[in-house]
């Protein structure tokens, strides 16, 4: 099997000039390569404790579920506004242009329950930071926050000081 780093795709002047964009689907679509992001992000659990995993949609299910399912823990979706059927909790949150809002389940998080939080991406922080609030707000503890993929030029991991950020693959640039 290769190294990770080969089956990410780059497409350069993506989604402008300048900027190299970092395609997750070239992972998905290759066997090797899905097994290999998933077993890399899982091992970096290898000595945490936690209760449950939690993933926004839709790259977080993505990896989020196949990680749960192999340590036998619960998988709560994080979901844009509006797409979950019971009582929520929401925030909103800034984006490079305009805002966004994420909800979950209100009884989804136990207060007390150790959380790690999994992704494809860290970028700017925005999204993972919302997240963290959510758990938080429900009592949750997030322990760990996993991502495939980190874009350490957009300094995303700087708006989770304090929490144990790790990711698999980190590109220097945006």
């Amino acid at each position: 099997m290769k190294p990770i780093e080969e089956y990410v795709r780059s497409i350069p002047d993506f989604p402008e000039p300048g900027i190299i964009f970092r395609d997750v689907t070239s992972v998905l679509q290759d066997a090797d390569g899905l097994t290999l992001a998933i077993d890399l992000m899982q091992e970096k659990l290898k000595d945490v404790e936690f209760d449950v995993v939690v993933g926004p949609e839709s790259r977080g299910f993505i990896f989020g579920v196949p990680i749960a399912y192999n340590l036998h823990k619960p998988f709560i979706p994080i979901r844009k506004k509006g797409k979950l059927p019971c009582e929520t909790v929401s925030i909103k949150y800034e984006l490079e242009y305009g805002t966004a809002e994420i909800e979950m389940h209100r009884d989804a998080i136990k207060p007390g329950q150790k959380v790690v939080i999994i992704d494809d991406l860290i970028a700017t922080g925005g999204t993972n930071e919302a997240m963290v609030k959510l758990v938080e707000g429900l009592g949750g503890e997030v322990v760990k926050a996993v991502f495939l993929m980190e874009l350490e030029g957009l300094k995303g991991r700087d708006r989770l000081k304090g929490y144990n950020v790790e990711s698999v693959i980190a590109y220097p640039g945006k």
